[in-house]
């Protein structure tokens, strides 16, 4: 690969990352906010601070975290590196860079959306309501997945792309289990408490997996139930299991296809990573710790991408 190339590689890779961090925090945002209207506030929004750990950043600039700040903090704040608006212009910047390799299309659908975005005020949001800007991101974000599909040249950097997009996804589906599974689940002092199925319906519809899961499980219903398929669901495209399944097959035939001798530190870690996902059982990550495990899926996720820079980018 050429300088240049491993540049243009790295900008792409980081451009899906972004663009897929940016839909699921409109996901989030979106579930939660439906849950303080129709629940007068009940909902414990320093759970959405607390899955992207955030909490130093947050707590210095808030003295709370209510619907307002939060919603501030993670829609339109240009000084917060994890809120959406930041997350689009930073695909943009990328985007800017890529303009010899991608689309016309492609470029001009997110420099719209970036714009968009930068010229909202919390008064446009508040007029046409959170849940409707949130359904208007979710929608330009899979916009530019469609766009990207349908005209990106597979060369080197589709793989790229992808490898991005998954990577992240894998992230953001364990660190949305892993925060909202103790914060929903009965504790063991509880264990005959009700479960509230609309909290994990919720939760499913954050990842958009509420109907997938009713496909797969018609009739159950369990916080196991539900940690299972996001964690082993290898038929869901955002249950982790999915996720680092197709970053393996990404490198493999990145490597065949085009000769590249990088990837073999993150096909190693992968190894170890699938291995552990095909033969764990919920049972015993629940009971050994899904924290821990959620956790060490993290960990994984960024050493890999830890390990595609540095055979890839630099």
């Amino acid at each position: 690969m050429t300088v240049l190339l491993s540049r243009y590689a790295e900008c792409v890779f980081w451009m899906a990352r972004y663009m897929e961090r940016a839909e699921n925090l409109a996901r989030i945002l979106d579930v939660h906010e439906t849950f303080t209207r129709d629940r007068s506030g009940s909902v414990n929004w320093s759970s959405v601070v607390s899955i992207y750990s955030d909490d130093a950043r947050f707590y210095e600039r808030h003295a709370q975290a209510n619907a307002k700040a939060v919603l501030d903090f993670y829609l339109l704040d240009r000084d917060n590196p994890s809120s959406i608006l930041s997350s689009i212009r930073a695909a943009r910047e990328n985007a800017r860079t890529l303009r010899p390799l991608i689309s016309t299309e492609m470029w001009t659908h997110i420099n719209v959306f970036y714009n968009n975005m930068n010229a909202m005020t919390p008064a446009d949001i508040a007029m046409a309501g959170v849940s409707q800007t949130c359904a208007q991101i979710k929608e330009n974000c899979q916009t530019h997945f469609g766009i990207t599909e349908g005209t990106f040249y597979r060369d080197a950097s589709w793989y790229f792309y992808l490898l991005g997009k998954y990577l992240e996804r894998a992230d953001q589906t364990s660190r949305i289990l892993d925060i909202k599974y103790h914060l929903l689940a009965p504790s063991n002092q509880a264990l005959g408490a009700a479960i509230d199925t609309s909290q994990w319906n919720a939760l499913l519809r954050s990842v958009a997996g509420y109907h997938a899961f009713r496909r797969a499980h018609s009739r159950g219903f369990s916080p196991a139930l539900v940690a299972d398929f996001l964690l082993f669901d290898s038929s869901f495209p955002r249950s982790v299991t999915m996720c680092f399944h197709m970053v393996d097959d990404l490198l493999h035939r990145m490597r065949s296809r085009y000769g590249l001798r990088g990837g073999a530190a993150a096909l190693e870690r992968l190894d170890e990573v699938r291995a552990a996902l095909d033969e764990q059982k919920i049972a015993s990550v629940l009971k050994e710790g899904l924290h821990e495990f959620a956790d060490w899926i993290q960990r994984q996720a960024m050493d890999i991408a830890g390990d595609i820079q540095r055979e890839f980018f630099v």
